[in-house]
């Protein structure tokens, strides 16, 4: 199980107030609620040359990392391939969650079986494993370095960072 400690993220210029004030450091519940029901998540890489890259995908947290996959010539494939660091976000601009974090390339065959039982059980469908051959499909998961989390009725209150430690 991985480790995490709690604070109030650095914020120079937002009036962000001491973690006992405001709603307080939000709990790692209210974050993780988030990362599981989000239906569509956002990918950022980076290109070889330093451009970033955002894309939509599906993905499913589970065991503590973000897991996903895409086709093998895509641009964020390639560009996890060639550096693994990452960020992810949910869905909600209002109450975000973002992971920063290392994709690592799933070719484990128990991994993804894991992958695809969690997609198709998520967004009800019947893929085959097929889908996760890796000639076409590149499947990661994304081990959180840190998370941030801020809720929209409180945004200088609110927002806390969880640090994971591998």
């Amino acid at each position: 199980m991985t480790a995490r400690s709690v604070s109030r993220p650095y914020m120079p210029g937002y009036g962000t107030l001491p973690a006992g004030d405001g709603t307080g450091l939000l709990p790692w519940s209210w974050a993780e609620e988030r990362l599981v029901s989000s239906r569509n998540y956002w990918i950022s890489t980076v290109w070889p040359d330093g451009r970033p890259h955002a894309m939509p995908v599906w993905g499913m947290w589970h065991d503590d990392a973000f897991w996903f996959s895409s086709s093998r010539p895509s641009r964020k494939s390639k560009n996890l391939v060639a550096n693994p660091r990452c960020v992810v976000t949910t869905e909600d601009a209002l109450n975000p969650v973002v992971v920063e974090g290392m994709a690592r390339l799933l070719t484990d065959p128990n991994d993804l079986a894991t992958l695809l039982a969690l997609e198709n059980a998520k967004y009800e469908t019947d893929y085959k494993i097929d889908l996760l051959d890796s000639a076409v499909n590149s499947c990661f998961r994304v081990a959180p370095k840190w998370v941030f989390g801020l809720a929209h009725d409180d945004f200088t209150g609110s927002p806390t960072r969880w640090a994971f430690e591998a």
